[in-house]
């Protein structure tokens, strides 16, 4: 997936962070006192102790700017369920760090791999790194949770809907124990957008009456299957292709456009309708997931969003967003350049994003100001909710029915299953021909 460079534009001091860049902070602040185990950190030079909860290029990174993020952050534990995904976690974590290395505290011991690594890893840390694939994230999210810990979580929260309610659940319990979460929608702490939205909720183009998101480009990472491996590895070293473990791209990556329009309006979806399919991705190693949708998102209010995500060389490709207001239309681009028209076309405000910090380090920068104020964060209301706005988009294209928000989250379809060893069978499996079954328009039960 499309990453911005994570350590570009992040040359402040976390100090210096704290004094420029405040913006939208109060906003997203959740005042309360916290009990006496938790508040040892509150204010003080205590040693925050990090795990991470899978070790990829999007967890590793994490690690990486929550070590950044706060003098007293120090990695003790790492989790995952292949063993060289670790050790590569590992060794680029001390090449990022090697001028700090007392951040990285990691022995053998305390290096745990398997499917129940995660227990392990969390019993030693203050806070949580949350970055595997999402399918895992509300049985992870939730062991954090009731072990009182704080957490970063990469979106989205789940990849059905039974995930996004334990979300919710485990959301409501984080902010009854004064716990912060952050979850990495991280478009809501970049400036350019921070800055624009709050210009938009003051009224500057009016009422949002229809828009348009994209995340379209020509396609992601792949893992050639391997003699050695089990079906359920090969899956799971191929996450992004297998609707269980990633959720499809309107859940995988359209996420972060969705969740733009979710807050812009500031409601979510009543209703989605529209369309999807596999023209050009259709091989065997693609999994079962499609490679285009087009899906029109209603809103309480009227407002009417058109979602665009495609993987297809070759064709039209654009990260961003379009709100059309009565007074005016706002344009955003993920690598800058975002904009405030009026009527007649004129720009009356435009972003210039070459001072803003990268919104990957604001994250953790906040998330631990967080913890040492004794001010929590709580993100994982929206999170789970938007979150289930692209499963509603996934639903609507899968189906090629209209899909209400009611329905969606009353949907009882589990997609993941309780995988404990390598032995268990993964839910989806091929055919004789070696091709997964892909969802057919009309046929394909999306609910039950």
């Amino acid at each position: 997936m499309r990453r911005m460079n994570e350590v570009n534009r992040v040359n402040l001091t976390r100090r210096e962070f704290v004094k420029k860049a405040s913006l939208g902070a109060g906003a997203a602040v959740l005042a309360g006192s916290l009990p006496v185990r938790l508040s040892a950190y509150a204010g003080g030079s205590e040693t925050l102790k990090l795990a991470l909860i899978g070790c990829g290029g999007r967890g590793s990174g994490a690690a990486s700017q929550a070590l950044r993020a706060d003098d007293g952050v120090k990695l003790v534990a790492m989790a995952d369920i292949f063993r060289d995904r670790l050790d590569n976690s590992y060794q680029n974590l001390l090449r990022r760090h090697e001028n700090e290395p007392e951040k990285i505290d990691v022995p053998d011991e305390h290096k745990f791999v398997g499917f129940d690594a995660y227990k392990k890893a969390i019993e030693l840390a203050d806070v949580v790194v949350l970055a595997t694939p999402q399918g895992f994230r509300p049985t992870h999210f939730k062991a954090a949770v009731d072990a009182g810990k704080h957490v970063f979580m990469e979106k989205p929260l789940a990849t059905d809907v039974p995930g996004v309610r334990t979300v919710l659940e485990a959301g409501r319990k984080a902010k009854e124990k004064n716990l912060s979460v952050v979850v990495g929608l991280q478009r809501r702490y970049e400036t350019q957008y921070r800055t624009i939205i709050r210009k938009i909720h003051d009224g500057e183009i009016g009422k949002i009456m229809c828009g348009q998101i994209y995340w379209n480009e020509e396609g992601a990472w792949m893992h050639p299957r391997q003699p050695q491996y089990s079906e359920l590895e090969y899956q799971l070293r191929n996450w992004f292709y297998f609707n269980w473990l990633s959720g499809d791209l309107p859940i995988e990556q359209h996420i972060h456009n969705i969740d733009v329009a979710n807050w812009i309006i500031g409601e979510y979806p009543i209703k989605a309708q529209g369309m999807g399919g596999r023209e050009v991705r259709t091989g065997k190693e693609y999994g079962d997931i499609y490679d285009h949708n087009f899906v029109a998102l209603t809103y309480p209010s009227g407002a009417v969003i058109n979602s665009q995500c495609r993987h297809q060389p070759g064709t039209f490709s654009l990260v961003g967003e379009e709100f059309q207001g009565c007074n005016g239309s706002v344009s955003f681009t993920w690598r800058g350049g975002s904009a405030i028209r009026d009527t007649k076309g004129n720009i009356t405000y435009e972003h210039d994003p070459s001072n803003d910090l990268s919104p990957y380090q604001v994250e953790h920068n906040e998330l631990f100001e967080a913890i040492r104020n004794g001010r929590p964060i709580n993100n994982a209301e929206y999170g789970a909710k938007s979150t289930l706005s692209g499963i509603m988009v996934r639903m609507a294209s899968y189906s090629g029915k209209v899909i209400t928000w009611d329905e969606a989250f009353n949907s009882t379809q589990i997609l993941i299953p309780e995988i404990l060893d390598w032995d268990d069978t993964p839910p989806t499996l091929p055919n004789k021909e070696g091709y997964y079954p892909i969802p057919i328009p009309g046929v394909t039960d999306v609910l039950t």
